[in-house]
């Protein structure tokens, strides 16, 4: 958080106006500050809940096994939730100074030492994991709306899936398997739509990569 200037020269802290809660895990109840950022938009106390419902149902107990990458973390509602619900380690992408520095505030308050954030720019930072090894069992992928960035990063969120792996993806408008398959091409044949809903006008989406058939 950075200091406002006040008359009489004196300095004080400006606090977030807003607050989100974690839903479950260790720190359920928990409220996070929101930063005072533009377009931030938290995916809502509903949402995560009915996505947590479908990992519980699609991955049991295996929390402990996966590694989570949340980029575009805004507020890092979802990537604070993972952490909260178990998941091995997060890993954090933000762009905007202000909101990175919230979110190192929360990691702070929590001791959340499973959680590494990174303030950088989420296509470069995922284009350069794509040229390594490294993957990832679960992606949280809520760009900001209007921006037409699914497009560019899912093709690379595809090549940072471990097998069966899993991608959340929010949006302004639905995403079917049509538009996967033509975003992708034929780079990641096997991600699919396996779960997907509508909060106002929010569409949620899960997709996973569907292990392909021997030729």
């Amino acid at each position: 958080m950075s200091p406002v200037k006040q008359k009489g020269g004196k300095l004080s802290v400006k606090k977030p106006k807003h607050k989100v809660r974690i839903v479950g895990g260790m720190w359920k109840r928990t409220p996070l500050a929101v930063a005072d950022v533009d377009g931030l938009r938290p995916t809502s106390e509903r949402v995560r809940e009915t996505l947590f419902n479908w990992l519980v149902h699609l991955r049991g107990n295996g929390f402990g096994r996966m590694n989570c990458l949340d980029l575009f973390a805004g507020t890092g509602a979802l990537g604070f939730e993972a952490a909260s619900r178990g998941l091995a380690h997060v890993t954090m992408i933000e762009e905007n100074g202000t909101a990175c520095a919230q979110l190192q505030v929360i990691k702070k308050k929590l001791n959340a030492v499973q959680v590494s954030i990174y303030c950088a720019d989420a296509l470069k930072f995922s284009g350069q994991l794509a040229r390594t090894d490294r993957k990832f069992d679960l992606i949280f992928l809520d760009p900001p709306f209007r921006k037409d960035l699914l497009p560019c990063v899912l093709p690379l969120c595809g090549q940072l899936l471990a097998s069966k792996g899993l991608v959340y993806v929010e949006s302004n408008e639905a995403v079917t398997n049509e538009k996967l398959r033509f975003w992708m091409e034929d780079s990641v044949p096997g991600l699919q739509i396996i779960r997907e809903g509508q909060a106002g006008q929010v569409y949620y989406h899960l997709l996973e990569m569907k292990a392909l058939s021997p030729s």
